[in-house]
């Protein structure tokens, strides 16, 4: 009887230890149709602005997919990467980590959008989390339940941007330890790189692997193609210099990614050193045998990427306009 009754307790207080640090980690507050009651519209026109803007410029879905990696794992998934540099904030886009990162001006059409049906209610951060959802699917990828009730930063993380958000040029390791730190393990790390399946590499991030020797490990037959699209090993970076990540499918998120790095088409250091590394590989091989399975584990990886450490209740606020803190 007395076991019985120890066993009942120590249970009763794990579930307890349970709930208090689910409550820690923020992530309870966070709910789907979070906006039911108080704009129950907001998740359609959220969507309806997302294939608008799709449709006038396509490149606007990787821009979402992007926006809320870099968002989401400073700190993070608050809208901090919105913010503009004015009145004493600096802006995380400008950091070099932010390079080729553009469309920001849209999130503000989409704001616009969502304040006219209902002023203030919905914050900057869901609309990041939620375009990318729906960016995903324009780019032809698994629709993700997701959820939202994240509130926005009241601050810029400028500083500590160079340090969370992984190099290019980082070792295997190194990333993986970064993702590691919200959550992700390494099936859901090789996932989420597949985000490299669409969008474009700058030539100024890439050219260290064609000049003055190319990069052993990248195909020569590619490495020819690069130099072409990459003239020059020392490009201005203001110029608009680069190549696509997937020469096949370039616009649409599949696993062509890993078809690529396993044959030494990655063209990232980060993107072929998950083929060199024995702790990698085996998901690379079994993503690019089976898209169903990557998809699966994508949508997985970005729902754990979009759920980290979000601020909830008075921890942040909503902003009027992405770009500014409402006091300025």
């Amino acid at each position: 009887m007395a076991t019985r009754v120890h066993s009942s307790f120590s249970t009763s207080m794990f579930l307890l230890f349970a709930l208090l640090l689910q409550l820690h980690s923020g992530t309870s507050e966070l709910q789907l149709n979070y906006y039911a009651q108080s704009c129950p519209k907001a998740e359609e026109i959220i969507k309806q602005e997302v294939i608008s803007l799709y449709n006038k410029h396509g490149n606007t879905a990787v821009s979402w997919l992007r926006n809320l990696f870099h968002d989401c794992i400073v700190k993070s998934c608050d809208a901090s990467l919105l913010l503009e540099t004015v009145n004493g904030v600096v802006s995380e886009q400008a950091s070099e980590r932010s390079l080729g990162m553009r469309n920001f001006k849209y999130v503000s059409t989409i704001k616009k959008a969502v304040e006219t049906a209902c002023p203030m209610t919905v914050s900057c951060a869901d609309i990041v989390a939620l375009s990318a959802r729906d960016g995903i699917v324009m780019l032809g990828g698994p629709r993700i339940e997701m959820k939202t009730g994240r509130k926005d930063s009241r601050e810029s993380y400028a500083a500590a941007v160079q340090d969370l958000i992984p190099n290019h040029n980082a070792s295997t390791s190194s990333v993986l330890s970064s993702f590691q730190s919200i959550g992700l393990d390494v099936e859901g790390s090789v996932a989420i790189l597949g985000a490299h399946s669409v969008g474009r590499v700058h030539c100024v991030n890439l050219v260290h692997r064609l000049y003055p020797t190319v990069d052993p490990t990248l195909d020569p037959t590619y490495a020819e193609y690069l130099k072409k699209r990459c003239p020059t090993p020392d490009p201005d970076p203001k110029a608009i210099l680069y190549s696509r990540n997937d020469r096949e499918t370039p616009m649409i998120i599949d696993n062509f990614y890993y078809k690529n790095i396993l044959k030494h088409k990655g063209l990232l250091i980060v993107d072929q050193q998950l083929v060199s590394d024995p702790t990698t590989l085996p998901y690379v091989q079994k993503m690019a045998a089976d898209n169903g399975y990557f998809y699966d584990q994508f949508a997985k990886a970005v729902l754990v990427l979009s759920e980290n450490n979000p601020l909830t209740d008075d921890q942040g606020e909503i902003r009027k306009d992405c770009r500014y803190l409402n006091s300025n």
